[in-house]
């Protein structure tokens, strides 16, 4: 008898571990769907991001900018555009014009992470 109990408790908590996934999954993919939608529509929108900026010139200039996902990968990529160029990068939290997950255009810089 404790046998069965023991097998069909194994049993309860896979359905309930295949649930958990199960919602998981659904909401990632719905999270990049909507971003897949927003960049078929052509749909822009305003919002903050983090961004790598490079400048170039005297006085600097903003030349360039890539969406970064995150602080510490923006830091990284930071890194080793420094070490390959005679450019001045920096990492900040921007305020920008976005669409799915382009940086169009850079309207204001709110902080610059370090």
């Amino acid at each position: 008898m404790n046998k069965i109990k023991i097998v069909v408790l194994i049993i309860i908590f896979f359905v309930i571990y295949k649930v958990v996934v199960v919602f998981k999954n659904f909401e990632i993919g719905v999270s990049d769907r909507v971003a897949e939608i927003e960049e078929l529509a052509d749909f822009e929108k305003e919002g903050e991001v983090i961004g790598l900026m490079m400048y170039l010139g005297d006085p600097p200039e903003l030349k360039e900018h890539l969406f970064v996902e995150s602080r510490s990968k923006c830091l990284k990529l930071k890194a080793i555009a420094e070490e390959s160029s005679f450019a001045y990068y920096e990492c900040a939290k921007v305020s920008a014009i976005i669409k799915g997950k382009k940086i169009l255009s850079v309207i204001e810089e709110l902080e610059v992470i370090e």
